[in-house]
């Protein structure tokens, strides 16, 4: 069945939608109308409350009111909400942590029960999408988490399918470092940067990548996962965790691994937990107050993720790299010194490489941004209707 075209109404929305605000010269000029015709066809739409004008009647806007949407970034140590109104400003945003090890079925009961407390202080406008990044491929047309391998249990969960029929809103799922770089496109450093790559340094290691605009997600939804990556040609064949070669070292378990043995440090796994166990902490700290093994143990992670970036380089040459996630922030200075300096000599005319200005929120940014545009495509189905 061939597509309909678009109707007035659903090119004006979208067109006033996308900005969030515009003025109304600038948005007569660009459909080619007369200031009278436009406030005209503009009517339905401000009877409908999707939009709003400002003050002096000069621009016109998305009705901030209209409903609100609800951002998640799920991680291997903590979840994190953010509520945003239906222009995109976020209203309250929480973390809650969790016990990895406790399984899918705890921390989606956890999910849920925050998602309703957020709805339940908005106090005005209804839950309108939720969007949701997490650290696995995403099966994004039946809302599956494929595979989180730093999540116990998470193999083919169900996760946007329970949570639309539990909240009966358009739910979208994305991978977190996708979904990273959907805000560091929208909010961040990548703005008006079409063609770059989000490198997510948390717990485990992945990337979202960008092409002429838009994410680029690969035959399954994988593109960009890092972890993989093997960048010792000689240990091929060993045998890695799920995390993989390039994740065992270049992220914070790695860090964290490398680090108790540099610095004689016991394992806490079993007395604390994975999250305790994964934590890299304890090496920053121990490099900040002079530690020739924390020095050391970074040193080596930083190179070999210089290298990975080099290979990344070589193979997309995109505009920009971006670094983000928590272990950037560990030794942020230390890590760009060591990085650059190896990217620029295995590519000698390399992007440049910038932290992410949204640090550890850049994956809730992008859940905003996906959430509203969800509800915007199913305002627009309703129009079509």
């Amino acid at each position: 069945m061939p597509i309909k075209p678009e109707s007035t109404l659903q090119s004006l929305f979208r067109a006033i939608a996308e900005p969030g605000e515009v003025s109304l010269k600038q948005l007569a000029r660009t459909l080619g109308l007369k200031p009278l015709s436009l406030r005209g066809r503009i009517r339905p739409l401000l009877r409908k409350g999707l939009l709003s004008y400002s003050d002096n009647h000069a621009s016109i806007g998305v009705n901030r009111d209209f409903g609100h949407v609800v951002g998640i970034d799920v991680g291997a140590s903590h979840l994190h909400f953010a509520l945003a109104d239906f222009s995109g400003e976020i209203l309250e945003d929480t973390t809650v942590k969790i016990r990895p090890e406790d399984g899918p079925r705890k921390m989606i009961d956890q999910v849920k029960e925050t998602v309703r407390n957020l709805s339940r202080k908005a106090g005005h406008g209804r839950l309108r999408a939720i969007a949701v990044g997490v650290p696995s491929p995403v099966d994004a047309e039946h809302g599956v988490v494929t595979f989180a391998n730093n999540l116990p249990g998470w193999k083919d969960i169900h996760l946007g399918h329970e949570l639309e029929r539990d909240f009966r809103v358009p739910v979208f799922m994305e991978n977190d470092a996708n979904m990273a770089a959907i805000g560091e496109h929208w909010r961040g450093v990548a703005r008006g940067v079409d063609n770059f790559v989000f490198i997510a340094l948390g717990t485990g290691v992945g990337s979202g990548v960008f092409i002429n605009g838009n994410l680029f997600r690969g035959r399954n939804g994988a593109a960009g996962e890092m972890y993989k990556m093997n960048i010792d040609w000689q240990t091929w064949d060993d045998d890695f965790p799920d995390t993989g070669q390039f994740e065992n070292f270049v992220s914070g378990m790695g860090i964290a691994a490398e680090g108790r043995k540099a610095l004689a440090i016991p394992s806490q796994a079993e007395a604390a937990g994975l999250v305790q166990e994964r934590d890299a902490y304890f090496v920053f700290e121990c490099f900040r107050q002079g530690s020739v093994e924390a020095r050391a143990v970074l040193e080596k992670t930083y190179v070999m993720l210089g290298v990975g970036i080099a290979n990344v380089v070589g193979i997309l040459d995109p505009d920009l790299i971006v670094l983000g996630g928590g272990i950037a922030k560990g030794a942020p200075e230390f890590m760009l010194s060591i990085v650059e300096k190896v990217v620029h000599r295995i590519q000698p005319t390399p992007p440049p490489i910038k932290l992410s200005s949204l640090e550890d929120k850049a994956q809730t940014y992008g859940a905003i941004r996906s959430a509203l545009g969800v509800a915007r495509d199913a305002i627009l189905m309703r129009l079509r209707a």
